[in-house]
Parts: C-alpha cells; sequence; structure tokens
C-alpha cells in the first residue's frame, strides 16, 4: 500500500508528486500514467509558452498560480539546465474594438501586479518590422519553455526521492474506502493507496465521476490546429505576437510563438474535437462523441457559441482562412509558408448549464483530491498548483510526514 497514488504523468501530476516527496520526506508514492511515455498529451502539445497571467480575473486561481507559476517555472529551467527564453510578448490590435479591448487587458494586467507597456503603432513597427496593428500591449516577463524536458526532469528526481513513475498504467475504477482508495487498472491488477490525487486531464470528468465527484460537468475536448512557419521565417519575429482576445471565449486566438530550437509556429484555431485523444484530421471517438450528446451542457454550450464555433471550423477547413487570420498583424507570411505541426487537445470543463469554467476546478473526497478543470496556463502553474495540492494534502488528507510513517 502507498501513501499517495497520482493518476496523470503530464505536468502537474509529475509536479504534484515532486512537490509532495519534498513536503513529505519519506513516504511512499506512485504515479500511474495510462501512456507508454510521459507528457504525451496537453502538456507535450502545447505551444511551449510561459505565461504571465494577462488575461485572467483578479483574484482568480488561474492569476494567482500563473503569476507565481512563471517565476518558478523560469527558476526551475534554470537550475536544471532545461532550455528557456524570455523574449516577451505583444498582445497587438489590428481594429478599434481591439484597442478597446486592450485598454482593459492594461486594466486587468495592473490589478494583477503585472508589469505591461502600451506600445504606439509607430514603435510596433520599429521592434517589430513585420507586424502591423493601431497599437499593442508588452508583457516583457512573458517566456517560452521545453516542458516535456520539465517533465522528465521532474520525474527523475520523483525516482531519486523514492517515488515511482509507471507508465502504461490505465485506471478503469477507483473504490474509495473507510481506510483506503483501491484502483483497477486496465490489465486487472490492483493498487491500494491510502489517498489519491487525480491529474487526468482530458480524462477528469470521468475519473471525477468513479468517486462520486462528477455528473455536473464534462470535459469537452477542443482541438488547436498548428503550422510551423518555414525556415525563412525562424527571424520573422522577436517578441511572441498575439492578437487581443475576444472576452467572451475561452481562446486566446492564433498567435505567432518562437519556440524552443528556433523556429517559429502559428496557431491554435480552437475547433471542436471529436476524439479526446484524437489528433489526426478526421479522427473519432464514438465514446467521446456519445458522451459529449448524452451531456446537455454541451449543447446548450454549442448554441451559445455556433457563429465563433463555425468561423474556427472554417479555419480549419480552409488554409487561406487560417493564414488570412495571421497576416490580420503578420501581412509577409503566404499560404507555402504553412507547414505541418502537431496538434493538440485541449481539455475543457464545461457545466450541466452550458457554461464554460474559466478557472482551475479543484475537487475532494475524504481520501481523493481531482484536478477536473486545469487548461492553459495550466503548464505554467504547474508547480504553483502542485503546492496548492500539497497543502490541501496537509489539510484534507491530514497528512504529514509522521502519519505516513505510520
Amino acid at each position: 500500500m502507498t501513501d499517495i497514488t497520482i493518476i496523470g504523468g503530464g505536468i502537474v501530476g509529475i509536479a504534484t508528486a515532486y512537490e509532495l516527496l519534498q513536503r513529505f520526506p519519506g513516504i511512499s508514492l506512485e504515479v500511474l500514467e495510462k501512456e507508454q511515455n510521459l507528457a504525451l498529451h496537453q502538456t507535450g502539445r502545447n505551444s511551449g509558452v510561459i505565461h504571465a497571467g494577462i488575461y485572467y480575473a483578479p483574484g482568480s486561481l488561474k492569476a494567482e498560480f500563473c503569476r507565481r507559476g512563471l517565476a518558478a517555472t523560469l527558476r526551475f529551467s534554470a537550475e536544471h539546465g532545461i532550455a528557456h527564453e524570455q523574449p516577451g510578448k505583444l498582445l497587438v490590435a489590428t481594429s478599434p474594438v481591439e484597442m478597446e479591448r486592450l485598454a482593459a487587458l492594461e486594466t486587468r494586467a495592473a490589478a494583477n501586479g503585472l508589469a505591461v507597456r502600451r506600445i504606439s503603432a509607430a514603435e510596433l513597427g520599429e521592434i517589430e518590422p513585420n507586424i502591423v496593428g493601431l497599437g499593442a500591449l508588452l508583457s516583457p516577463a512573458t517566456g517560452i519553455a521545453d516542458y516535456g524536458a520539465i517533465v522528465r526532469r521532474m520525474a527523475a528526481l520523483v525516482g531519486d526521492l523514492g517515488g515511482q513513475v509507471t507508465c502504461g498504467a490505465e485506471v478503469r475504477h477507483i473504490e474509495e474506502r473507510a481506510n483506503d482508495v483501491r484502483l483497477t487498472l486496465a490489465d486487472g491488477s490492483v493498487r491500494i493507496t491510502r489517498h489519491l490525487v487525480v491529474c487526468a486531464g482530458l480524462m477528469a470528468d470521468r475519473l471525477a465521476a468513479l468517486c462520486g465527484l462528477g455528473g455536473d460537468f464534462s470535459i469537452v475536448p477542443f482541438k488547436g490546429e498548428y503550422f510551423r512557419l518555414a525556415p525563412r521565417h525562424d527571424e520573422v519575429v522577436r517578441h511572441l505576437i498575439y492578437p487581443v482576445p475576444d472576452p467572451a471565449l475561452p481562446f486566446l486566438g492564433i498567435h505567432l510563438t518562437r519556440m524552443i530550437g528556433g523556429f517559429v509556429t502559428v496557431g491554435p484555431n480552437a475547433v471542436l474535437s471529436l476524439a479526446r485523444e484524437g489528433y489526426g484530421k478526421l479522427a473519432i471517438d464514438f465514446g467521446d462523441l456519445g458522451d459529449m450528446a448524452r451531456f446537455p451542457g454541451f449543447w446548450r454550450t454549442l448554441q451559445a457559441n455556433l457563429s465563433s464555433g463555425l468561423k474556427e471550423a472554417a479555419n480549419s477547413a480552409f488554409r487561406r482562412r487560417y493564414l488570412k487570420a495571421c497576416q490580420r498583424y503578420c501581412p509577409p507570411l503566404e499560404l507555402a509558408d504553412l507547414l505541418p505541426h502537431p496538434p493538440g487537445i485541449r481539455a475543457q470543463a464545461v457545466m450541466r448549464d452550458g457554461t464554460l469554467v474559466h478557472d482551475f476546478l479543484i475537487r475532494r473526497s475524504a481520501r481523493t483530491i481531482h484536478i477536473c478543470n486545469a487548461p492553459s496556463p495550466a503548464a505554467t502553474s504547474a508547480i504553483p498548483i502542485a503546492e496548492h495540492i500539497s497543502d490541501l494534502a496537509e489539510k484534507v488528507f491530514a497528512f504529514d510526514a509522521r502519519r505516513a510513517a505510520t
């Protein structure tokens, strides 16, 4: 029997394992990851951005954890020799409406304690000759990182501290009992653990439901499609270039990102995915489709966002439309510059009434803690999320090193 078992080998699960082992030396801990390698889904398929936290509502977990997470991610990367940079981010407005939204974002950034600076159209042209806009907001702290490398290093540290990371271990059933939690794996084997932390990303709702913590929300998967720019554009921008997001939508829009490795990507868009873990253009999982169809919140969300959804679907179907979204602020791009790049899928929690969950969502029972909604900026925020989970473990589980030892 282990003291704590963690389900999920993405950055949140591995960061949580590392934090718990540091916080409570000597405990027995195992991470169960259903894939054969770590960080194969959201962690390994995002844009690699270390967000500063401009967008998030003041006082929200996202705002707090993102601000702390930026510093923590940079610090961990520097301490362990993991590639990272801080090129800064420019939020570029291309219309009067976006200029108004830019002012609101500047106010929100100030409320979140972030250092940002307004950039005029003339200055924008000077610092980014290939970018056009009416103005911009500069976030100098925003960075880029290799999140896959961070996970691999943290997993090694988990092993050094006595923890175990087991891949190819899919949990099919959870039974919470008076004194422990019984986990049944896909191969029929059983794990017994005193306490359970679930960081399951795209499968978070299903595992929460097994513990009686679901039913009122469901994960709706949104596919983000990226392109890599042709090598001639490796130096097309000096900063990360973002559009001004629509506050009514949970997605940040198609942006240009300088990546670790020296190339630039554009994306993602946000189209409904017909499979939670199917990355091909035509990937369909009928079980996932059935779950969506049976959940009333899905249809309400679909109805409320039909117009924007159709636009995103059109951008996905027609590469020229995708290109035009980029050319609004980066005119030099041409169709031939859009080269293939792996897509990602965002796990977005939706409530039964159709409301999108905008903040991190954490639920718990007597012996379990579930991270039910942790989309972007979860990678940036992974270390503070892990600290928060460890605080909960100490409080909810009445967990400390002495109890673990007995």
